[in-house]
């Protein structure tokens, strides 16, 4: 049974989350404290956390950003702040997917199925080729592991799939849409603004200057093309 792990502080949404989650057969548990919820969400025995982002004694941001130094499971915000800003920034942070308020717990439980599908088949996928190289970066793909120049990188799981599929299809060019229905799917609720986000933070991973990149190149009015 896959377990979710719930980081909110109005035990009302908390409880419609868990019950939805629980009808769907999984199991869920609730942490009403951003502190604790961040220590339940590092243990590792979680498939997906969900996480408010005004929460007290640490916000959302926060627990996002240090669930991402350890974990690559999903994670997905869910807040009543819908501003463009904000979900960027939740974006940034490291999560894979936002979820405003009011939201339909269907689309919620949808969602969290998804994600759980995309995660694992990322995590069991192998291609014939194991290790990918361009110029000084190395993609292993059977440990899941990004260097640069030797020295490993960290990213999340949706960072690293993007990263991954540009970098197999070399020297062709995908639109944003391309991308997003590649990576993300019909089942996300989002848009192809999260592709330049994630974009933008695998370049400054992997660039030695983001403004000007070497590896991932904006093609103006068409999309972005992976050179190798």
């Amino acid at each position: 049974m896959k377990q979710i792990l719930i980081i909110e502080d109005d035990i009302n949404i908390a409880e419609l989350e868990r019950d939805y989650l629980q009808l769907n057969g999984y199991k869920a548990d609730i942490v009403q404290d951003g502190m604790q919820g961040l220590k339940k969400a590092i243990s590792g025995f979680y498939d997906v956390v969900l996480v408010d982002l005004m929460l007290p004694n640490k916000n959302g941001y926060e627990i996002i950003q240090e669930i991402r130094k350890v974990l690559e499971i999903p994670v997905i915000v869910i807040s009543a702040r819908n501003e463009d800003i904000d979900k960027i920034r939740g974006l940034g942070f490291g999560a894979d997917d936002y979820l405003t308020k009011p939201f339909s717990p269907a689309e919620l439980v949808a969602r969290v199925k998804s994600h759980i599908k995309r995660y694992e088949r990322l995590m069991g996928t192998k291609t014939t080729n194991e290790v990918i190289n361009h110029r000084g970066l190395e993609i292993n793909t059977a440990a899941h592991k990004i260097y640069i120049n030797g020295k490993e990188i960290q990213m999340t799981a949706k960072e690293y799939e993007l990263l991954l599929f540009l970098a197999s299809n070399p020297n062709i060019v995908f639109s944003k849409d391309q991308i997003f229905d590649t990576i993300w799917g019909e089942e996300y609720y989002g848009d192809t603004a999260t592709v330049a986000v994630h974009i933008q933070k695998i370049r400054k991973k992997i660039e030695k200057d983001s403004s000007n990149p070497e590896y991932i190149e904006t093609i103006w009015g068409a999309g972005y093309r992976f050179n190798s």
